[in-house]
């Protein structure tokens, strides 16, 4: 599984990695900010992108939207990672096109639940789709 994590926080990245590559055989990628991300997303597929909320110059909210304007990006399941946990931040995350959202600080199960939820959800419509 190919994962990216965006986020500016190098603590919160290793973290994230760290709870991830202990579930599965998982490949992360790290990017420290939008604007990173925006350099790496043309050039590779994911299976999951995790999303932090505020970053500096370009937020993950303006990420969300750039992703799901993307022919590639598109379906790619996106969960946002935030210390930003008022329901209007997590409604406003959801409208613009996230798929889940996990208030930071969250511990490593919770990720990993949040992760196998989506992932479950994403691979029961492509079994839809094929059939």
């Amino acid at each position: 599984m190919r994962v990216l994590i965006v986020d500016d926080s190098s603590a919160t990245r290793s973290y994230v990695r760290a709870a991830l590559e202990g579930e599965s055989d998982v490949d992360v990628t790290e990017a420290a900010s939008g604007f990173e991300a925006l350099r790496v997303l043309p050039r590779e597929r994911f299976d999951l992108m995790l999303v932090d909320i505020n970053m500096p110059n370009i937020n993950g909210l303006e990420l969300i939207s750039f992703i799901r304007q993307s022919e590639t990006h598109r379906g790619t399941p996106l969960l946002i990672i935030s210390t930003e946990a008022a329901e209007r931040d997590r409604a406003r995350a959801l409208s613009l096109g996230a798929n889940a959202y996990l208030a930071k600080p969250f511990t490593a199960d919770e990720l990993a639940q949040a992760v196998r939820g989506l992932l479950d959800v994403t691979r029961g419509l492509t079994r839809e789709k094929s059939t």
